[in-house]
């Protein structure tokens, strides 16, 4: 089953440039992944210091792959330079969820 990951940054006032720069090396890379059908990247209008990404993986264990890569995690260790708090990531099922909580 299909799973969109939001991916909610703030970064710090005078990176926000350098950080969707970045952002968008990042999602390169991610195009190339097994499982990776959609990305994009929404910035908040009052305040573009939050940054929130949001992609659609084929499954959770497509998505956990490239969260655990050695490629992706050295584009976020660069990401932590440019923001004030750490990133949070939230994961939602496509329709139905695939466990039952």
């Amino acid at each position: 089953m299909a799973v969109r990951v939001f991916i909610k940054r703030y970064v710090k006032k005078g990176k926000i440039e350098a950080a969707l720069d970045l952002l968008k090396d990042v999602r390169s890379h991610a195009l190339k992944q097994p499982g990776y059908i959609s990305g994009e990247t929404l910035v908040n209008h009052y305040d573009p210091c939050n940054i929130t990404v949001v992609s659609t993986w084929q499954t959770i264990d497509d998505w956990i792959r490239w969260q655990e890569s050695d490629a992706r995690s050295a584009k976020e260790d660069q990401m932590e330079g440019l923001q004030e708090g750490p990133t949070n990531f939230e994961i939602y099922d496509l329709g139905r969820p695939t466990n039952n909580r």
